[in-house]
């Protein structure tokens, strides 16, 4: 029975993704304006459902104007498409600390089922007496997958922005 509600502590968190830029270079972004959470068992995360949506206008990459082009129709199409949502259909636990999140990651129109690695940091109790648990999650996926085709060709070879994005998310749950 799922009884207990963690929420996304986003002062402690941070929904990152990195990207090729020119076949050589990484470029790394992140999703300002978030919110998820897992419910579960009590403190047990295997079988946890798991939700998340992050506010496609707020991607920040550092760049104004490459930002700028991500919310465009070119890319995201935050005015017609302004949220990324994810529903888990399972939490498996791996061992101790590993545990495979999967489900559906929408995103641009379009919903694809993806597999997430995740990493359970542990729990703590904070100096508040906020009860707190803590997960490294990373995957991968085709941002062709889900519509967002543009690009542009290098007089070199290769194209400007890579297919595959990586997905980098440090995040604190503090349990409601």
């Amino acid at each position: 029975m799922m009884n207990t509600t963690w929420n996304i502590d986003t002062t402690h968190s941070e929904i990152g993704f990195k990207v090729k830029h020119m076949m050589f270079t990484n470029v790394s972004g992140k999703f300002d304006r978030y919110q998820g959470q897992f419910l579960t068992d009590g403190d047990h995360f295997e079988n946890a459902e798991v939700t998340f949506s992050a506010d496609v206008d707020s991607i920040n990459t550092g760049n104004t104007d490459r930002d700028n082009h991500l919310r465009s129709a070119d890319f995201f199409d935050a005015a017609n498409h302004p949220k990324l949502t994810f529903k888990s259909s399972s939490v498996v636990k791996k061992s101790e600390s590993d545990y495979e999140i999967s489900g559906d990651l929408s995103l641009h129109g379009v919903t694809k089922f993806v597999r997430l690695d995740a990493e359970f940091g542990g729990l703590m109790t904070d100096p508040w007496g906020n009860r707190k648990s803590a997960w490294s999650i990373s995957g991968k996926i085709n941002r062709k997958d889900f519509g967002l085709n543009w690009n542009a060709a290098l007089e070199t070879g290769g194209v400007l922005v890579s297919e595959e994005v990586r997905l980098h998310i440090e995040i604190q749950l503090v349990k409601a």
